[in-house]
């Protein structure tokens, strides 16, 4: 029986691109080495947040700056990523590289135009018989008519064509809890890629959401079933190139431990 009651977009993208993975990640919580790209994007993240603390007027280039370095020094002191940075060959090409991220940034949006309602905030929506969807949205803007926005920042490239919607399913995920949670179909899904400096909208429909929610009930069902069966199969595909547990895994050799008890 599955003890797990709370799926997230990327625990469910993890099931769907490897039950495996997603067993690695979520039953055995098997430890993966940082990196250090997750390490920029989460100081841009912080950056980006701390910059709407701040008065419209205040908003600009330069605090961002600085907001940037003040994220950065508490992050490289903690013992934890010390080998992280440790490691970088030029770190001032590394920072200067982080910082043309928040160039990007003020080219996509202006930020002394906008007031965000909400900002890393945690959602959650009941989905059936105590099984719960949930996340953290960057950031939620509610214009003066009630329209919703949900928006997520990305520090990589956006998708190669024929691979936007399929972007969009955390998003769409976001929105699904949204709208059963304060009756309100999100008028729009914007995902901000920092990476290439694009931006990718959305208008979902409430046939959209019922599809998603369709969706998500089919892999909690699926994972129900793998965990009936103890049976989390591997799924070979270019994301194994990246994966930090192919020495368990049967495609590469390797032999997963033992299915941790409930």
């Amino acid at each position: 029986m599955v003890s797990m009651v709370k799926l997230s977009p990327s625990r469910a993208n993890d099931f769907q691109n490897c039950p495996l993975l997603f067993r690695f990640r979520t039953i055995d919580q098997l430890p993966e080495p940082l990196s250090i790209d997750a390490v920029r994007g989460t100081i841009v993240h912080t950056t980006l947040e701390n910059l709407y603390d701040l008065p419209a007027i205040e908003r600009q280039l330069p605090q961002a700056y600085e907001l940037w370095r003040e994220a950065f020094a508490e992050i490289s002191q903690n013992d934890k990523y010390r080998e992280l940075f440790d490691a970088i060959e030029d770190i001032s090409v590394w920072s200067n590289e982080s910082l043309f991220l928040l160039d990007k940034y003020f080219a996509l949006e202006e930020p002394v135009l906008l007031e965000p309602t909400e900002r890393e905030s945690h959602i959650e929506f009941d989905l059936q018989d105590g099984f719960k969807i949930h996340g953290y949205v960057d950031r939620i803007d509610v214009a003066p008519s009630g329209e919703i926005r949900i928006v997520d920042y990305k520090t990589g490239k956006s998708p190669r064509e024929g691979y936007e919607q399929k972007a969009f399913f955390q998003l769409r995920f976001y929105a699904l809890i949204i709208w059963r949670t304060r009756n309100i179909v999100p008028r729009k899904l914007r995902l901000i890629y920092l990476g290439d400096g694009r931006i990718l909208e959305d208008s979902p429909t409430e046939n959209d959401l019922i599809a998603t929610e369709k969706k998500i009930v089919a892999i909690w069902k699926a994972i129900e079933a793998a965990f009936d069966s103890k049976n989390f199969p591997p799924k070979k595909s270019k994301l194994c190139d990246w994966c930090a547990h192919q020495s368990l895994c049967p495609e590469f050799g390797g032999t997963p431990p033992p299915l941790p008890l409930p």
